[in-house]
């Protein structure tokens, strides 16, 4: 780039983090820059070949609708002149509005015409239609409608699925800079690219630059079944490119996810941000904090991925299972000791709704967890040490890496959530709400709750685009039989495991296909709407599959749900017409590959 060039930006504007009176937009830029935006400005920062900037946009009013333009160098680079989608605009929170939130989780980054828009198994490359870029055409459409918050729960990327030249030929986006990676990203550069690349679709791009965003990773940001096991982590850092692989993770979420997370209060306290900002090549500062975060995964934990924000009377907490995990035998862990103690501070009532958002369901279906549960038991010793190694064989195999399978980890927030719900943790909310993806199927599970007591709901939308074995459909199938569940309580009675401090049921579900999620949330209740993403006309479209309102009036009494769950019923009773079918014609069927996240 010549001096008389102005850089271009190679992804972004994005909307990330927006209160009553302040936001933050991220950009990427081609080379060194002054980012502009509403009058405010900061200047790019480099790591490595890439350069950043995260414009603080403050002295907003609460409630207000601000179209914005961005400039670099005092020259406008967007929205470019012929885009006939609407401007980009802040949407500041405002005290007494419903909050409306988007979640899902689980996207990966094809092509978005036949065969990838086909569904899973009936083609190959075949993921189905993108549920984030049909919610994208359609606020596009109806920009009145634009929610407060996109939450994206784990699996942003997928690093360890390449994207396949034939793929790449077809896109429906600029390629973005730099070689795709060949095979499982190997290096930041590679990471980088991935992430440019899933985001650079137009409409999505727009969607972007327009709804506010909160993210937390999953194991594919780096690879399938990070950190799932000890014997896991020993195999993999015995790999020859290992140290690279999980550094170039880490520097890539840090900087296309994690900085967009935080209030630039909190950014300013981590410390990174304004190091870079004084940097003039700011890759070893973060390289060097990279490290660091690999190392911490039995409890040491000298940085931190869970965060919490405050969106108006709304309490959303977003928590790290996946890099601060303790794998060690009988201190087993999703979270350090450290950060659970500041998870539990934000763990807490004094507002109308708490939601947690987990990429791992923190409420499987029951003869899951059971098996989850009794599975640990046999990893930590209960049978011996040849039996726990083939625990932990069979933990890997059989992707056993939920909070079930973290006992303590499952006790102890049972146990915080149930002492927000009765008013032990400040006045209890109207409802608390644990939001989570992962597993390739969508569904609701509500806890039993006696009279008066307020709703405490597992609520799973994934994937937003992905594929979902045929083995997955059958396997939940059986798990939602009786005697699934009875299997299930054999084992951990014969594991000698306490009971659960929380009974549950899955009121709805599975969904297989494409969804995504949303919720409008009032003082008192909220709305959840489950959409499913499907083709019409040569457009992405959602489709209502299952909508229900929960909470409790001003008496405490809960709402009546008005569902549509006509889909999960019918998966269900597909399930039991197979099961009534024998046993027999389960037994023909091929498995496929024991991957969900």
């Amino acid at each position: 780039m010549t001096t008389q060039e102005v850089p271009a930006l190679v992804l972004g504007p994005m909307l990330r983090y927006v209160d009553e009176t302040t936001a933050t937009i991220w950009v990427e830029t081609s080379g060194p820059a002054e980012v502009s935006i509403l009058g405010h400005t900061s200047a790019t920062f480099a790591v490595g070949s890439h350069h950043y900037a995260l414009v603080v946009v403050d002295s907003l009013s609460a409630g207000a609708d601000v179209e914005y333009s961005v400039a670099l160098d005092g020259t406008t680079v967007w929205p470019q002149p012929d885009d006939a989608r609407p401007a980009p605009r802040i949407r500041t929170l405002e005290p007494g509005r419903e909050l409306d939130i988007v979640f899902g989780s689980c996207r990966i980054g094809r092509p978005n015409i036949e065969p990838w828009i086909l569904d899973p198994g009936t083609a190959d490359d075949a993921v189905g239609v993108d549920a984030l870029l049909a919610l994208a055409l359609r606020l596009r459409r109806n920009p009145g409608q634009l929610p407060d918050l996109l939450l994206m729960l784990g699996d942003q990327i997928y690093a360890d699925k390449p994207v396949s030249p034939r793929a790449l030929d077809t896109m429906d986006r600029p390629r973005p800079p730099g070689t795709p990676p060949p095979d499982a990203a190997a290096n930041f550069e590679q990471f980088a690219w991935l992430h440019q690349h899933n985001w650079s679709q137009p409409d999505v791009r727009w969607l972007l630059s327009t709804v506010p965003s909160a993210m937390i990773f999953d194991d594919h940001e780096v690879q399938n079944h990070w950190n799932i096991s000890a014997r896991w982590r020993q195999h993999v850092m015995q790999e020859t490119g290992w140290a690279e692989r999980i550094t170039g993770a880490y520097l890539a979420y840090w900087l296309y996810q994690h900085m967009g997370n935080l209030p630039p209060s909190a950014l300013e306290e981590e410390g990174l941000w304004p190091a870079l900002l004084a940097s003039p090549d700011g890759e070893r500062r973060l390289r060097e904090f990279a490290a660091h975060a690999d190392d911490e995964v039995n409890g040491t934990k000298r940085s931190r991925w869970s965060y919490c924000r405050q969106l108006g009377r709304t309490r959303l907490v977003m928590l790290d299972t996946r890099s601060g995990r303790v794998l060690e035998n009988g201190r087993r862990s999703m979270l350090g000791d450290a950060e659970w103690d500041i998870v539990e501070q934000w763990l807490r009532g004094d507002c109308d709704h708490l939601l947690i958002g987990s990429s791992l369901p923190f409420l499987l279906e029951r003869s899951v967890h059971h098996v989850e549960a009794w599975n640990e038991a046999v990893a930590e010793g209960m049978w011996g040490e040849r039996a726990a190694r083939w625990g932990e064989r069979i933990r890997i195999v059989g992707n056993l890496e939920h909070w079930a399978a973290f006992q303590r980890s499952f006790r102890r927030l049972s146990d915080a959530v149930g002492e927000v719900a009765t008013g032990r943790r400040g006045a209890a909310p109207a409802t608390v709400m644990v939001l989570s993806g992962d597993v390739h199927h969508s569904y609701v599970a509500h806890v039993d709750r006696p009279a008066g007591r307020l709703p405490v709901v597992q609520l799973v939308s994934s994937p937003l685009r992905s594929h979902y074995p045929s083995m997955l459909k059958q396997a939940f199938i059986i798990a939602d039989s009786r005697f699934a569940r009875l299997l299930g309580r054999i084992l951990t009675t014969i594991a000698g495991l306490p009971p659960h401090p929380l009974k549950w049921r899955v009121t709805a579900g599975p969904l297989f296909g494409n969804h995504i999620a949303s919720l409008r949330l009032s003082p008192r209740a909220g709305v959840l709407r489950m959409e499913r993403a499907r083709q019409h006309k040569g457009a992405a479209v959602l489709q209502l599959v299952h909508q229900e309102t929960i909470g409790t009036d001003e008496a405490g009494r809960a709402f009546r749900t008005e569902a549509d769950t006509s889909r999960s019923e019918g998966a269900l009773l597909l399930g039991r017409r197979l099961l009534g079918s024998g046993i027999d014609k389960l037994r023909n069927i091929r498995p496929g590959p024991p991957d969900n996240g």
